[in-house]
C-alpha cells in the first residue's frame, strides 16, 4: 500500500486591489482570520494524521468524537462553529440558515453557471444530459478563488480539476452572501 501523503489547508493571502469582491466576502464571513490563517508554525502534523487515522465512525453517531492522543475531542457543528469563532446566523421564525435552505432545493442548474461560468460555458451533462459537473477552466475567476478555497478549508478533496453541482450550490451560496453553518458543513 502507498502512504498517502497528508496536505496541510492552503493559505489564502490577498492584497489590496486583488480579488476585492472575494476578500470583502471573506471578511465579512470573517473567515480571514479563524478559517484561512493557519500557518505551519501552529500544526502538529502527527496530531492531524492521528484525529484522521481515528476519524473514522460506521454507525455516523452524535456527538462526534474522535480519539486523539488519548482524549476524546468532539468535532459536531457547535464545536466547530465555537472554535472557528463563525455563528451560525438564523434569520427570524427560519429554523436553517439561508444556504442550508437553498441546498435543499433544486435550483436550476442554469442560473448556477450563469454565475459560476465565463460566458457561454456552463455544465458538463451525464449520459442522460443532467448536470455532472463544471469544469475549472470554464468558471470565472472568483468561483475557482472560491472553489479553491471550499476543497482546502470547507470540505477538502483531492479532486479539484471540477465541481460537482453540490460544490456548485455551495459556491453560488457564498457568492451569492447566504449565511451559512460552518461547522455543520465541515463536520459533515
Amino acid at each position: 500500500m502507498v502512504p498517502r501523503k497528508l496536505l496541510l489547508e492552503r493559505n489564502v493571502i490577498v492584497y489590496y486591489t486583488e480579488f476585492d469582491e472575494f476578500k470583502e466576502e471573506l471578511e465579512r464571513r470573517h473567515w480571514d482570520k479563524e478559517l484561512t490563517d493557519f500557518t505551519d508554525s501552529n500544526i502538529d502534523v502527527a496530531i492531524v494524521k492521528e484525529f484522521y487515522a481515528n476519524l473514522y465512525d460506521p454507525e455516523d453517531k452524535s456527538p462526534k468524537l474522535v480519539r486523539v492522543r488519548g482524549h476524546l475531542v468532539k468535532f459536531d457543528e457547535d464545536t466547530l462553529n465555537t472554535f472557528l469563532k463563525t455563528p451560525m446566523i438564523m434569520e427570524e421564525g427560519k429554523n436553517l440558515c439561508a444556504y442550508s435552505r437553498f441546498a435543499l432545493l433544486r435550483p436550476d442548474p442554469q442560473e448556477l453557471a450563469a454565475k459560476l461560468c465565463i460566458p457561454g460555458k456552463g455544465f458538463e451533462l451525464n449520459a442522460d444530459d443532467q448536470p455532472l459537473k463544471i469544469l475549472r477552466k470554464n468558471m470565472t475567476t472568483l468561483a475557482q478563488t472560491w472553489s479553491v478555497l471550499s476543497f482546502s478549508n470547507l470540505i477538502p478533496t483531492s479532486h479539484t480539476s471540477d465541481i460537482t453541482l453540490d460544490r456548485a450550490k455551495l459556491i453560488y451560496g457564498i457568492i451569492m452572501k447566504m449565511d451559512m453553518n460552518v461547522g455543520y458543513l465541515i463536520s459533515h
